[in-house]
């Protein structure tokens, strides 16, 4: 490649409204500084199975420039794609086909198991880069901390509707996926009401359940979520009386896809990904069937998650995700690499890249969650951050 200065940029894992606006925000300012951009399709697949030297690396590598970003930031998604590659734990069936085997088998770590870490080093060499951008979530950052062990320069964005990732209060996406949650839980009461039902919404939160508390801030709701066990008579108990009280005859609760009562725990099934991860069965289903059974009850079960995620950014999340971009700016303007754009008590920073050892960040059930009506707390907020919350896991 040329001896131009290159910023490299990425999106790994599941996609959310603001990626694109970081995209632009990152082409419009380094550009004026003199790099180069290069976009990297698919996460971090880009780096594994580019191809060095043939035509086939047009498939993974875009050039990025001011025309073709100009308008990216209107729409949702991500426009370099993504993908849940993790170049430390590759499958046999994923590997990249032109990389002879003798070399692969060099990098197996257990049966059927790969870690290309070296040949995505070899790539970041052989295009350039000066700087790489990674804007991920908690797996995808994970590996930008691998690089940056290894001394690459590279910085990372959070982004996820769990709002999970250590080390920030705030992550893209997450703004979005409650007025989503908001939107389609009012327009759902209508027909709770009509059917005088017991509501149950499930949403995102496999491990954290930032979203669900959330969604039940803003509609005046009930929630469960991963960090506390529920007492299943006991919340039972209450949306039945919801429902008695309520003129409309009806009640709801939001449920995090991570949550569970005593005595129950979310099951998983299907091939674990490149991360580990399982799906896990709708536990909204397994709680509308025990609501039904003990009850007589009936219900109605919406799954609201991948709908949070689809479509252009609230403004939050838009102003977010331009702020975030350009603090990654400024830090490759003063030359600093190896960090984590963040929100710490409502004030934008950076800190060192999280340790993927740390796992997901979580709620401060003392402060936020209210364990026996499932509400979050209202009082006692003077002097807290805007959203309530703390890096603190």
């Amino acid at each position: 490649m040329d001896p131009k200065r290159r910023i490299g940029i990425l999106t790994g894992g599941g996609d959310v409204p603001g990626l694109n606006a970081v995209i632009k925000s990152v082409v419009y300012q380094t550009t004026g500084m003199g790099y180069e951009v290069l976009g990297i399709r698919r996460g971090w697949e880009g780096l594994t199975h580019l191809q060095p030297g043939t035509d086939s690396a047009a498939a993974y590598i875009c050039p990025l420039n001011r025309n073709n970003t100009h308008g990216i930031d209107r729409t949702g998604g991500t426009v370099l794609h993504t993908s849940r590659t993790n170049p430390r734990k590759m499958r046999q069936a994923a590997l990249p086909k032109h990389v002879p085997a003798q070399r692969l088998a060099s990098w197996q770590v257990a049966e059927g198991v790969f870690d290309l870490t070296p040949l995505v080093l070899e790539n970041i060499g052989y295009l350039g880069l000066d700087y790489l951008v990674a804007i991920g979530g908690d797996d995808t950052l994970g590996f930008a901390k691998v690089l940056d062990g290894k001394g690459v320069p590279v910085l990372a964005i959070p982004k996820t509707m769990d709002n999970d990732v250590q080390g920030t209060e705030y992550c893209i996406g997450f703004s979005t996926a409650i007025s989503r949650a908001k939107e389609a839980i009012t327009r759902q009461r209508s027909t709770l009401g009509s059917h005088e039902r017991i509501g149950i919404f499930r949403i995102f939160g496999r491990d954290s359940g930032f979203t669900a508390l959330y969604a039940a801030l803003v509609t005046s709701g009930r929630c469960v979520v991963p960090e506390v066990e529920f007492d299943l008579d006991h919340l039972i108990e209450i949306l039945v009386e919801d429902k008695r009280n309520n003129p409309s005859k009806y009640a709801f609760v939001i449920v995090s896809e991570g949550a569970s009562w005593r005595g129950y725990s979310v099951s998983e099934y299907g091939e674990a990904d490149a991360f580990g991860h399982k799906k896990k069965v709708d536990v909204g289903h397994a709680l509308a069937e025990e609501i039904h059974r003990r009850t007589g009850e009936e219900t109605v079960t919406s799954d609201l998650t991948y709908d949070l995620r689809s479509g252009e950014p609230d403004a939050i999340d838009q102003i977010v995700a331009i702020t975030f971009a350009n603090v990654a700016v400024d830090l490759i303007r003063e030359g600093i690499s190896g960090r984590l754009t963040a929100i710490q008590d409502g004030k934008y920073t950076h800190v060192a890249i999280p340790d993927p050892s740390l796992g997901a960040r979580r709620l401060d059930v003392a402060r936020m969650y209210n364990t026996t009506r499932y509400r979050p707390h209202y009082a006692g907020k003077l002097g807290s951050p805007l959203l309530l919350t703390s890096v603190m896991s």
